[in-house]
């Protein structure tokens, strides 16, 4: 964990975002959070990391989401040398869904 980030205010945030339920209250919250730039910035990012943890290409990635190389560089620097939070995420979705079926 970045010590810079450690703080009672993100702390506060994320206990927030650990209260929603579903996804219906995501997008109300998100949308009561952040402008819509932003947030489609947070989903390019989710999925540049989830093709890259898929083993496609730069070339690939921008073309399907219109990611920069710098933004896909950046993701790639934090699946390899990051805090392993998508790794975590990607499992947790991949566990969900196994289990839904």
């Amino acid at each position: 964990m970045n010590d810079k980030l450690k703080a009672k205010d993100m702390d506060d945030l994320f206990e927030a975002v650990l209260c929603l339920e579903s996804v219906e209250e995501c997008y109300a919250f998100f949308e009561d959070l952040c402008t819509v730039l932003e947030l489609k910035a947070l989903c390019q990012r989710l999925q540049v990391a989830k093709m890259l943890s898929e083993h496609h290409v730069y070339n690939d990635i921008v073309s399907s989401t219109g990611a920069s190389t710098a933004t896909i560089s950046r993701v790639n620097r934090s699946l390899n040398y990051g805090c392993d939070g998508y790794d975590i995420v990607f499992k947790r979705m991949k566990e969900k869904k196994k289990n839904e079926k």
